[in-house]
């Protein structure tokens, strides 16, 4: 620590691994005719400190020899002078430096809140430098060395192509980009972060990419829960309506594939006899089922409240998609036990496959063979 008093004038601050104080008692407290030299009331003192210096160390020393040198001389009113115009510099930018460190400090403290932090990579030897925070994201030790191949392997291999393709083309045309990208580990498991790049370019060639990686695992659970809900049926899970009109769009736009209609028998009946809680759970046994015999469908979905639809690839042929009919009829048939009460209910089934229909044309076929399998008295399928 130096500290030195200039009259209302301290200094003070610390440096490499010693620490200095000077204390002036009054010796120089005024730049005049009465300043007077007292060299031997000023104490000059080195001790051991563990802080490390930020300052130019030369420069520094150099200003504490002159000080001894002075204090130690005969008086010299110029030398001084000098003297104290170089400790306000040294002061000045001794506080700066201090100041800088404390905001960096600061901020590295703020990114690990944030879950969040800062990375460098200099071409075209791919040498990383990252901050504590960055570290914390892959659950790496800080102390540990980086080698730009061996992080590479915590991305998943979808993410992983689409990094090395920003990366390049960012680094060809000197832009930035960003990039939500899936990340694995040991110790953190499956983790989603965000990464922004920019690229540092002189004289036209880059030299450096650095940004900022941010978790952003929660956010992106919390907008997959907000799209499933938006896509699915909450009491079945399955997809809704809205989620199979885009898929019926792609098979008629597409290379073609089927539409199964389903509907339940005497399903109204039951609701109306034995309550809406008892139809619910109903319709979830059927799901189960329904499901579990269309394990090769492309989509199910709940287009009603006792209608569901399920969409074929051309993959798959006519005579299996007619098993699937058949046994859908007899599963649909099947006892069922709910909150107590045992009954049977039916399922009509109608199919329509894809010729270059439009959507709606193909579930118009669907649901025209739908109503003829009711008006055969239900239990069965036509199409």
């Amino acid at each position: 620590m130096v500290r030195l008093e200039w009259g209302h004038c301290e200094f003070s601050s610390e440096i490499n691994d010693f620490r200095v104080g000077i204390v002036g008692r009054g010796a120089y407290s005024q730049v005049g005719e009465n300043m007077e030299n007292s060299a031997e009331d000023t104490e000059l003192s080195l001790h051991s400190s563990r802080h490390l210096a930020s300052a130019p160390q030369a420069a520094f020393y150099a200003l504490l020899e002159r000080l001894h040198s002075v204090l130690k001389g005969p008086f010299d009113r110029r030398a001084v002078w000098q003297l104290r115009r170089q400790i306000d510099q040294q002061t000045t930018l001794l506080r700066e430096v201090e100041s800088a460190l404390a905001g960096a400090e600061l901020f590295e403290r703020a990114s690990v809140t944030a879950s969040m932090g800062m990375w460098q990579c200099k071409l075209p030897g791919d040498q990383l430098t990252w901050s504590n925070g960055t570290y914390d994201l892959f659950g790496l030790q800080h102390s540990r060395g980086l080698v730009r191949s061996d992080i590479l392997r915590s991305y998943t291999e979808e993410s992983l192509v689409r990094l090395e393709k920003l990366r390049s083309e960012a680094i060809e045309s000197g832009s930035g980009f960003k990039l939500d990208a899936e990340i694995r580990g040991p110790d953190i498991g499956k983790r989603w972060i965000r990464i922004f790049a920019t690229v540092e370019r002189r004289n036209g060639e880059p030299l450096v990419l650095f940004g900022i990686k941010q978790d952003i695992t929660e956010e992106k659970a919390a907008f997959e829960h907000i799209r499933h809900l938006a896509e699915h049926d909450v009491m079945t899970g399955l997809a809704n309506r809205t989620q199979f009109q885009v898929q019926l769009t792609k098979i008629c736009h597409g290379s073609g594939g089927a539409l199964m209609l389903i509907d339940l028998d005497q399903f109204k009946q039951i609701n109306d006899t034995l309550g809406h809680g008892v139809g619910d759970e109903c319709l979830i046994e059927f799901t189960r089922r329904l499901t579990t015999i269309c394990q090769n469908a492309d989509l199910i979905a709940r287009i009603g409240g006792d209608e569901f639809a399920v969409l074929f690839s051309p993959a798959i042929d006519r005579s299996a998609i007619e098993t699937v009919a058949k046994r859908l009829v007899s599963a649909a048939k099947a006892p069922m036990n709910c909150s107590g009460s045992s009954f049977s209910i039916g399922a009509s089934i109608g199919l329509a496959f894809a010729q270059g229909e439009t959507p709606t044309a193909l579930f118009t076929k669907a649901d025209q063979a739908l109503y003829a399998a009711k008006a055969c008295g239900g239990d069965t399928f036509q199409g």
